[in-house]
């Protein structure tokens, strides 16, 4: 009968040792698992603030941009720094090239901030492409426009505008709102 008591006393002590075993582990998972949403709500966080930094900065930068422009507009001097065309406009093509520049820039950046689709970034070029200036401008850019890397933002829109140019100058209708195919998101 003393065996049997003590097989019956160790088996109780082995089950109660196991559910002691099993509600630590329970506890010490609980904890990691709040460890672990807690780091994945500050990473979460930290990656908000980040983009938030990173718009800022993309203001920021698009403001020193204008800045830029316009100082190099006002001024033939400064307009020289700026001079990619080996002299081949005149001083008042180069401002006006400067505008159709800032104005370009300026939808670029609406669209890469999200403020403007890729439908209507494609709106406000052939619009703008309807002025023989910044047509004008649009080809003496070509040069600088292949240096971009194939798969930037930039590229492909201006890929797009090339596309749209040529059917632009390829139709017979008046209604030139109406040519090329909006682009999808």
């Amino acid at each position: 009968m003393a065996t049997q008591k003590f097989g019956f006393r160790g088996l109780r002590a082995t089950a109660s040792a196991g559910m002691g075993l099993a509600a630590g582990a329970a506890v010490a998972l609980t904890l990691q698992w709040t460890a672990f949403h807690a780091l994945r709500a500050r990473i979460e966080h930290l990656e908000q603030a980040a983009q938030a930094q990173r718009r800022t900065n993309f203001a920021h930068q698009q403001r020193l941009h204008w800045e830029l422009l316009s100082k190099a507009m006002d001024d033939p001097e400064l307009a020289e720094v700026l001079d990619a065309y080996d002299g081949t406009v005149s001083p008042a093509k180069q401002r006006q090239f400067l505008f159709a520049n800032a104005l370009y820039t300026n939808a670029l950046c609406y669209y890469r901030m999200g403020n403007m689709t890729r439908e209507e970034f494609f709106g406000f070029a052939r619009s703008m492409l309807q002025n023989p200036l910044f047509r004008e401008y649009w080809y003496a850019t070509r040069p600088h426009r292949a240096t971009l890397v194939d798969t930037s933002d930039e590229a492909g829109l201006g890929r797009m505008v090339d596309d749209l140019l040529v059917q632009l100058e390829e139709t017979d209708l008046d209604e030139w709102w109406v040519v090329g195919e909006p682009p999808g998101e």
